[in-house]
C-alpha cells in the first residue's frame, strides 16, 4: 500500500468522527428543545464508534506498510477498548441521574448501546493485529490443518468472540425490556430508545460475524458453511432494521415513533456497510474475486443514502423528524469510515 494512500484511509474515520462530534457540539450550542439535547449528545457520541474503527484501520495499515511495533499490537486495541468506556460510562450516568430528564432518558440508554457497538469494534481492532496472516493462509490448500502455534490462545480467542455477542446480547434484552414496558419513562421515551437500542443490537451482531470471520481466518479455521453464513447474516440483520422501521412509519401513531423509525433504517444501512467487510472477506479467501474491488462501493453507497435521507428530513415539516435527521449525519459518518476500512481490506487481501 502507498504511504500517502495509508495516511488518507487513516485519515477518514478521524475526520468523520469530527464532523459527527462537531455537528453534536453545535446542536448543544444552538439548538433549542429536548430532541437538540438528544441528537447533540448521539452526535458527539456516535465519534466514539469512528474513533475505534481509526483503531482498527490504523493497526491494519501499520502491518501493510512494515511500520507494526510490539507497542502497536498493544496501543491501537488498548486505544478502542478505552474509547468505548466513554458512552457507555456517560450514557449510564444519565439513566443514574435524579431527576431524570425525558431527553436524558433517550440519550442514556442510545450511549450505552453506542458504548456497546464500541465494545465490539474494538474486538475487531484486537483481531485486526494479525491481519497479515490472513494472506498467508489464504495462500495455503484448502484443508490445511489449523495454525500451531495459535496466533491466539484458546481462551483470548474464546474472549474475542464472546464480548460481541455478550454486547448484542445485553443490547437486545435491554432493548426489549423497554419494549415491555419496563424500564421507567414515558412511553414515547421507551418507544424512541427500544427502538434505536434495537437497531444499535443489530450493528452488534453484524460485528459478531465480522469479529469471527478474520479471527477464524487467522487461525486458518474459516469453514466454507462460513463463507455464506456470515454475509448472509449480516444482509438479513440489516433488511430486517430497515422493514422494521418502514413498518413503524406506515403504522406510526405519534411523532414520535417517526424518528426512531428514521434512525432504525440508518443503523440498518450501516449493518448493510459492515455486510461489505464480512462479504470482501468471504469473497477473497481461498479464491480469485475479480469483483471483489467493487465491494468497497457498499458503504459509499449506504453513506449516501443516510445523507440524501437527512436532507429530506431536514426539509421536511414535520419537526418530530429533525432529530433523526440530525442522528442520520453521524451515522452516515460512520458508513464512510467503513468505506475506509473496507478498501483497506481490498488493499491487504488483493
Amino acid at each position: 500500500m502507498n504511504y500517502k494512500i495509508s495516511v488518507l484511509f487513516r485519515a477518514v474515520p478521524v475526520l468523520m468522527g469530527a464532523v459527527s462530534a462537531a455537528l453534536g457540539g453545535y446542536v448543544l450550542a444552538h439548538a433549542s428543545g429536548p430532541s437538540a439535547r438528544v441528537a447533540g449528545l448521539v452526535l458527539i457520541f456516535l465519534a466514539a464508534i469512528c474513533a475505534c474503527l481509526f483503531a482498527t484501520a490504523a493497526a491494519i495499515i501499520r502491518q501493510l506498510i512494515d511500520r507494526y511495533t510490539a507497542l502497536d499490537r498493544l496501543l491501537y486495541p488498548v486505544f478502542a477498548v478505552a474509547v468505548g468506556c466513554i458512552p457507555t460510562g456517560y450514557g449510564l450516568a444519565l439513566l443514574s441521574g435524579s431527576p431524570r430528564p425525558p431527553p436524558d432518558f433517550v440519550a442514556g440508554h442510545v450511549l450505552f448501546g453506542v458504548g456497546m457497538v464500541c465494545v465490539c469494534v474494538s474486538c475487531v481492532a484486537t483481531v485486526s493485529t494479525r491481519f497479515l496472516l490472513i494472506g498467508e493462509n489464504s495462500a495455503l490448500a484448502e484443508g490445511a490443518p489449523p495454525r500451531s502455534p495459535a496466533p491466539f490462545d484458546p481462551l483470548t480467542a474464546r474472549a474475542l468472540t464472546a464480548l460481541p455477542v455478550l454486547a448484542a446480547l445485553a443490547t437486545w434484552v435491554w432493548a426489549f425490556v423497554l419494549l415491555a414496558g419496563g424500564g421507567g419513562g414515558a412511553a414515547a421515551g421507551r418507544f424512541t430508545a427500544a427502538h434505536v437500542m434495537i437497531g444499535l443490537a443489530l450493528v452488534c451482531t453484524c460485528l459478531i460475524g465480522l469479529v469471527a470471520s478474520i479471527l477464524r481466518q487467522i487461525q486458518n479455521t474459516y469453514t466454507p458453511r462460513e463463507r455464506l453464513l456470515w454475509p448472509g447474516s449480516a444482509a438479513a440483520l440489516g433488511t430486517v432494521g430497515i422493514v422494521w422501521a418502514l413498518i413503524v412509519i406506515s403504522v406510526h401513531t405519534r411523532p414520535a415513533q417517526l424518528a426512531a423509525a428514521y434512525v432504525l433504517i440508518g443503523l440498518g444501512l450501516i449493518c448493510w456497510s459492515i455486510l461489505s467487510k464480512v462479504l470482501l472477506l468471504a469473497l477473497v479467501w481461498r479464491r480469485k474475486a475479480p469483483l471483489a474491488n467493487r465491494v468497497p462501493l457498499i458503504p459509499v453507497g449506504t453513506a449516501l443514502l443516510c445523507l440524501f435521507l437527512s436532507a429530506f428530513l431536514f426539509e421536511s415539516a414535520d419537526p418530530a423528524v429533525l432529530v433523526a435527521a440530525r442522528v442520520l449525519v453521524g451515522l452516515g459518518c460512520i458508513c464512510f469510515s467503513l468505506f475506509s476500512i473496507v478498501s483497506i481490506l481490498e488493499s491487504g487481501t488483493s
